[in-house]
């Protein structure tokens, strides 16, 4: 039975789901992994398939999609199996016998956003644009407040962001989410955000490169390059510059 191509489809669970036509792609999952960067920065042409690529790597490390080993089988990485001798990855002999990255499906507290929507004339509206996102987040693990892991100080914080925030709690937020989820899974986080460079493309064309620089500087910095609570990070974007 011939499948159907899933015109603009970016989630990978829906093209899964609906049986749509899918070209392999599961062992960059393996590659990424074996490679054990912390840091992985993907820049490749708009409609090159980065969005869906990162909705598989979510949907395969996800928390939220465990026990949903069903999206992956007949896939590359549903079949990869040890070398022989070779020990299984990071938790022992895994109950799937042979088949490696089976034990890692939906094993991982991961943080996935996208600044795809940030297309703002002005950076005010840029920066509330990114803070809400960011807010918006933090609803999806609202179940942290009642867990009884966070403290009082953290609860505080985790109530007051908002697309309102001040600039240094919009800097550290991502940081202290990743340090609650942390808290409460006892594993370090896997951090994915798409479409990094959309706000300074439209920084560049609305003349507000430097305050959209300054502010996402101080963001990424605490939220990748000094955040003790993240196990890899992955940027995925269209700039072929960099920020300095």
């Amino acid at each position: 039975m011939s499948r159907t191509i899933g015109i603009g489809r970016q989630d990978f669970e829906k093209i899964r789901v609906n049986h749509n036509f899918y070209v392999d792609k599961t062992d960059f999952i393996r590659q990424w992994w074996e490679v054990s960067d912390d840091v992985t920065l993907i820049v490749r042409p708009r409609r090159f398939g980065k969005t869906l690529n990162m909705s598989m790597v979510e949907q395969f490390f996800s928390i939220a999609y465990a026990g949903r080993g069903d999206l992956f089988e007949g896939l590359s990485i549903w079949e990869e199996k040890s070398f022989d001798g070779e020990k299984s990855l990071e938790m022992g002999k895994s109950p799937q016998g042979d088949y490696r990255y089976r034990q890692l499906q939906g094993t991982y507290p991961v943080i996935a956003l996208s600044f795809a929507k940030v297309k703002e004339t002005t950076y005010i509206n840029a920066r509330k644009k990114i803070c809400h996102i960011i807010r918006t987040l933090y609803n999806q693990f609202d179940f942290l407040l009642e867990s009884g892991k966070l403290n009082d100080n953290e609860q505080d914080f985790f109530r007051n962001v908002s697309a309102d925030m001040e600039d240094y709690m919009a800097a550290e937020s991502l940081n202290a989410l990743s340090g609650f989820l942390m808290k409460y899974y006892g594993k370090r986080v896997i951090l994915l955000l798409d479409e990094y460079d959309t706000p300074m493309q439209e920084a560049w064309m609305n003349g507000y490169w430097d305050e959209i620089v300054a502010f996402i500087r101080s963001l990424f910095n605490a939220t990748f390059k000094t955040n003790p609570y993240s196990k890899r990070w992955m940027n995925l974007g269209c700039q072929t510059g960099e920020i300095r």
